[in-house]
């Protein structure tokens, strides 16, 4: 599950900056938030939770807008795990303040500045699409820190 909140033209990311980095797969990079599902959650449930655990930020479940599937074949092939992301948008009210969480630190980064961030490869790829609002859905190999294909494509 990955939530990207919007503010202001600006989108909530997290530094994945946190004290015990060696056990973090997502160490140094910075990334939307969110996590996995657990047993009974719908994907929207789990974006509410995840933003939620993540930031503090507790908004309606109604206004978290599905806008993409992502498929990482693969993903952590130490593991052998495939990964299937459900990518979210929520646009959070100015007044409302976000706390810190574990994993790392959090900041609203302006949109124009989220293709410079160290960011996954594969997420620079479909981040444009996020940050205009476009659904879309599509599948990213990787071999280990590198993108080998990826095909996405837009929803009408």
């Amino acid at each position: 599950m990955l939530v990207y909140a919007r503010r202001s033209g600006r989108v909530l990311m997290i530094h994945r900056d946190a004290r015990d980095q060696a056990s973090d797969y997502h160490s140094g990079k910075w990334n939307g938030l969110g996590g996995k599902c657990e047993p009974d959650e719908s994907p929207r449930q789990t974006a509410k939770r995840e933003l939620r655990e993540e930031s503090g930020l507790d908004l309606a479940e109604e206004s978290f807008r599905p806008l993409g599937v992502l498929q990482f074949p693969n993903f952590k092939a130490h593991k052998s795990e495939d990964w299937l992301a459900f990518v979210f948008t929520v646009d959070v009210p100015d007044a409302a303040q976000v706390l810190g969480g574990p994993e790392g630190s959090l900041h609203w980064i302006p949109d124009s500045d989220v293709p410079s961030l160290a960011l996954w490869k594969g997420d620079a790829l479909f981040l444009p699409y996020v940050l205009a609002q476009r659904p879309f859905i599509g599948t990213i190999w990787y071999e280990g820190e590198e993108v080998s294909r990826h095909w996405i494509q837009v929803l009408s």
